[in-house]
């Protein structure tokens, strides 16, 4: 924790602290200014004296994920008062229901593609993303975003919105992908705290089949058709891992029955009741058996073998997928 508010913590407060001063002097004296600065100076002096980050009742330190939102929260979940509570509890609810409307719909038709999606959180709100949208209502090809932000709960989840924003927002001139994931890194990179990064695979779609995937650290996506399966490799690292990462993009053409099927490492990371993991190897098996073609199969197969390994064990993190099929 020392070293996580030495070097994050601490700048934002002081950066707080002179925003609150720079306010207008019509407005320094209002009551909300000062109490506001009354709590970042009280955080500021916490992190002086080694005790940032501890909740004030019982020692213990606060959910990393609430002070990565808010450096001023000074009790852990535990701690909180009833009204505290409920005030968290309606936040949350509506953080969710915030982040579920902002999604795709579960199916949606494209210029020469189908695309279906599953979106599985395993709690509140969840750190991975997609995004699937065209350009040009009037144009031929659409870019899709699919991936993970490290870290759960409110701050990912916060991340994301980012994240997916700062997509649409640079996708908007229709850049080759490999020049649009090095800029989302750039930006990211800025604006995220140094820790958070998110692997992600972005694509451009073009109604002919043809795909432009950029893969950065996430999990391969596979193509699946009458030949079998192949895999598609990572093509960069992820993005907000350094700021300068170049990428790279490969180009697939998809024909008639074969599928792009994306997955987050909820996925393969879930484990069975003796802690073996559902495993990539498992998937490729699995979806080399299916009826070539069929996206909504594919999508419900996975998912069906998915709930058989995991029978009787709760989930630990988010699972998404999608499946892109030339129409």
């Amino acid at each position: 924790m020392a070293e996580a508010v030495s070097t994050h913590y601490l700048p934002q407060l002081e950066e707080r602290r002179r925003q609150l001063l720079a306010v207008p002097p019509e407005l320094s004296a209002a009551p909300e200014i000062i109490r506001l600065l009354g709590e970042v100076d009280a955080a500021i002096g916490r992190v002086r004296e080694g005790c940032f980050g501890l909740c004030e009742t019982c020692h213990d330190p606060i959910e990393e994920d609430r002070l990565r939102v808010d450096p001023l929260v000074r009790f852990c979940l535990d701690h909180l008062s009833d009204a505290e509570q409920r005030d968290l509890e309606r936040d949350l609810d509506l953080a969710a229901r915030v982040q579920r409307g902002l999604l795709p719909p579960a199916e949606l038709a494209l210029p020469g593609w189908r695309v279906r999606t599953h979106w599985q959180p395993v709690g509140v709100v969840s750190g991975d993303f997609y995004d699937v949208f065209r350009v040009d209502p009037q144009g031929r090809s659409a870019y899709a975003l699919f991936g993970d932000v490290a870290g759960k709960g409110v701050a990912a989840a916060m991340l994301v919105s980012h994240l997916c924003a700062t997509f649409r927002a640079l996708a908007g001139a229709a850049p080759p992908v490999s020049e649009l994931v090095e800029r989302i890194n750039r930006v990211f990179k800025e604006s995220a705290l140094s820790p958070m990064f998110a692997t992600l695979v972005c694509g451009r779609l073009d109604a002919d089949g043809r795909v432009e995937l950029c893969v950065a650290g996430h999990c391969p996506p596979l193509v699946v058709g009458r030949t079998g399966v192949r895999t598609v490799q990572p093509t960069g690292l992820p993005v907000g891992t350094f700021y300068s990462s170049s990428y790279r993009s490969t180009t697939l053409r998809l024909e008639p029955g074969e599928s792009l099927l994306l997955y987050t490492d909820g996925l393969s990371e879930a484990a069975d009741s003796a802690g073996n993991e559902y495993g990539s190897a498992r998937l490729e098996a699995l979806v080399g058996t299916l009826p070539p073609g069929d996206g909504v199969a594919l999508l419900a197969a996975v998912l069906r073998d998915l709930a058989g390994h995991t029978a009787g064990v709760k989930l630990t993190d988010d699972v998404s997928l999608m499946v892109l099929t030339p129409a």
